[in-house]
Order: C-alpha cells, then structure tokens, then sequence
C-alpha cells in the first residue's frame, strides 16, 4: 500500500495549520435579529469555535448558544482595543449589530489592529433594512448619527426634500430630533422609527415632526430613524455653506458672508482635513468648514472667553460640534507640540509676522504636502503686513470690497462695507516639495 495519499495529506493539513496560526485571530462579526442561525457558515462556526466573545447584553443573548468565554465591551468603551488585545493568540470573537465598519465598533478596531490581524464579517445593516422598508434608494439618502452627539449634527443634512437615515441614542432621540425640525422650518417632515429590523419584534411608529415634538407616541431605545424632509410653507431652508450672516450669533465682528464665501473657496476644504481658524471669533469660518464635507475637524484660537463661548453656541447650534476651541492669543498659541497639525489655517485675527511664521511652520508639517494659508486683514497696518508676506512668500492677493442695498430715506442706496485684503497661498512643505 503506498504512503503518499497519506503524506499529502499530512502535508495539507500542515500547510492549513500553518495558514490558520498566522492569519486573523480577532473577527469582528455582524449580528442580525435572527441571531447565529442568520449568519453565513463560516461566520457561523466562527461563532461556535470563539474561545472568547465580546459583546453587548444583547449580542451575548443572540449567540447564547456558543460555549466560549463572555466578556462585555468596556466602559469607557475606548478601552475596547486594549481588552482585545490582551487576549491576541486566542479565537476571539467581536459581536457588533449589523455591518461592522458601518457605524459601528469594527471602524475603530481596523485603525487599531493590522489588517492580517482582524477579520470583518458584514450582515444587511439596520440602514439596509430600514431602505428596503421605505423603498428608499440608499445612494439618495444621508445617513447621520446623532448617538451620543447632539441633535443639531443633522443640521448641515437638512434641505427640501431630502431623506435621512438617522442612527439615534436612545427612545428620546426622535422627540428632540422632531423639535429641532420644527425650529429649523421642517415641522411638516414625515418620520418614522424602525426597529428590531428583519427579526420578529420588528417595529414601526410614523408621524409628522409637528405631531411628534407635541406628543412622544414612545420608540424602543434601538431604532433606526427616518426622515422624509418637508419644508413648511413661508420657512427658508439654510444653505450648508454661505450662511446668513443672521445665522450666527455675533458682537458684530464676524467675517461677512461674502468675504466668507470667498475664503472658504481658498481653504478649499476636503473630506477629512483640519482646519486651524485663528482669531476664531464667533466661529463663522470654522463651522462653515465643518459644515462643509464629511468628518472635518477645527481648531479655533480665541483669547476672549465671551467671543469662545459665541463660537461655541454657534457650533452647537448650527451642526458643527466638533469644533475644538482654544484659549490662547496667536502667535503662542500656536506652539503646543500635541496639537493636531492643519490642512489649512485662516488668519482671521491676530496678524504679525511670527503668527504666520508659525502657520506656515505647522503647514509645512503636512504629510501630502496641500496645506493652504487664507489670511483676511481690513486695517491699513495688517494690509501693508499682508502686503510684506506675499513678497516674501509668493501666493495671491485679492481685494474685497462690498456694498449692499440698503434703505436711504424712501430710496435705496449702496452702503459699504470695510473693504479687505485677502492673501492665500499653497504652503510648502517641510521637505521643499510645493503642494
């Protein structure tokens, strides 16, 4: 009888060993109301094979079934990736809801863990099922969390007409997000609040914005929230960018909504860059920057505590949480080694020569090498410094002068307001490379 059947497949069996021992030991895997008996086979045996499974209360009673050790996410749950991987070597088992990187904690364990250390296995999403539900084409709805966020992040997403999926924090969310869309002038929106998706608890509650902010008929704390936007008739829908220069909260020192208009088309904001907004005032250019893509970041430079704390009612108000504010006059401010480098910086206030040494240093810092400097003055000695930076630098410069029409007895008139001298350039980067 010969051995080489049985050779082969000793070698097999090695080769697959070997494979297994080297590839992912953490699988993040996506749970649906129908529990394991939803899942694939292999994300199935997974499951059943995990000698530890982290989870919520819920996922754990999903998975009752599989022998491995329980443990629960941690609080806070920024501990999360350090729980997982003190356990690295062992099949361990991530349980989340859903799609894993949708959302949800998988996102957070990709940028922490090699990708040949974790695995990902996605179910159909709450926002997949809600869609279904309503006939609701996916690529024409914004999807918006607002769990643990205030209400007003759905701000930059509201427009006539618009749908919104919205992953809420808990069974209050849909009475405060129904009263912040009868404030912004949406009081006619149909909502609706899906829950347990796809399982046999599922559930639906619809009503309009208007009948919900007065009466809460009482969602389950997990749901999906969506809204069909309606304007109401006289309410005047905000732009996302270009905002009124009503829409802020001001002490009359704001850039104007034209000349903001304009410096925002110098910064150039991309999805996911950071803006430092010096001499941040009210806040109207950041939040506008915030406002103006996904996941954008800023930092405001302000020394007044009572122009901070307008900028930070106006974030609030207007979508932009995010927005981080420091306390600190230019150009020191500027100096603290943890702070997160720029993509672009707006020299709003507190112009001198070492404060745009310093922008030009930290944008010099970026890794790409884009980093864009807008710098607004309206007096004559910040213009002539304006005018000296852009001999020694390069870049553009632009004069903005505005009037509007404005009632001058029983006629009309032009009023100006103060002109201001833009300079904006495309910083270089710290190995000499122009962006």
């Amino acid at each position: 009888m010969s051995l080489e059947p049985a050779l082969k497949s000793a070698r097999s069996n090695r080769a697959q060993n070997a494979s297994a021992e080297s590839g992912p030991w953490l699988h993040v895997i996506g749970l649906g109301e129908d529990g394991v008996e939803g899942l694939s086979p292999a994300a199935r045996t997974l499951v059943m094979g995990a000698e530890v499974l982290i989870g919520g209360a819920r996922h754990h009673e999903l998975t009752a079934e599989a022998p491995g050790e329980r443990l629960a996410w941690p609080t806070p749950f920024s501990a999360m990736a350090d729980r997982l991987a003190a356990h690295r070597g062992r099949r361990v088992a991530a349980l989340v809801s859903g799609d894993p990187l949708w959302f949800s904690a998988g996102a957070a364990l990709a940028r922490r863990f090699p990708t040949d250390e974790i695995a990902f296995h996605p179910n159909i999403s709450s926002a997949q099922w809600a869609a279904c539900r309503l006939g609701w084409p996916l690529r024409e709805v914004e999807m918006v969390t607002v769990h643990g966020r205030p209400v007003s992040a759905l701000t930059p997403h509201l427009y006539p007409g618009g749908k919104i999926l919205a992953l809420t924090h808990d069974a209050r969310s849909p009475s405060e997000v129904a009263r912040l869309l009868v404030e912004e002038g949406y009081g006619p929106s149909a909502i609706t609040a899906l829950a347990a998706l796809g399982g046999p608890r599922e559930s639906r509650l619809d009503g309009t914005a208007e009948a919900w902010a007065e009466a809460d008929p009482g969602a389950p704390d997990l749901h999906v929230l969506a809204i069909d936007l309606a304007l109401a008739p006289g309410a005047r829908p905000q732009p996302r960018t270009a905002l009124p220069d009503d829409a802020f909260r001001h002490d009359g020192k704001m850039t104007k909504r034209e000349a903001r208009a304009l410096a925002l088309a110098k910064l150039a904001p991309r999805p996911g860059e950071r803006l430092w907004d010096v001499g941040c005032g009210c806040g109207s250019v950041a939040v506008e920057w915030l406002r103006s893509a996904r996941d954008m970041a800023a930092i405001g430079f302000e020394p007044k505590p009572e122009r901070r704390a307008l900028a930070a009612a106006n974030a609030l108000a207007l979508g932009a949480p995010q927005l981080e504010l420091r306390e600190g006059a230019a150009p020191d401010a500027l100096a603290d080694a943890d702070l997160p480098g720029p993509d672009a910086v707006f020299l709003g206030g507190g112009l001198s020569e070492a404060t745009i040494d310093a922008a030009l240093a930290a944008l010099a810092r970026n890794p790409i090498g884009r980093g864009r400097l807008v710098a607004h003055a309206v007096t004559l000695e910040s213009e002539a410094l304006l005018l000296e930076s852009q001999a020694r630098h390069g870049g553009e410069l632009t004069r903005i002068a505005i009037s509007r029409a404005e009632p001058v007895g029983p006629y009309r008139g032009w009023r100006p307001l103060m002109p201001v001298t833009q300079w904006s350039l495309a910083a270089a980067r710290s190995d000499g490379l122009a962006s």
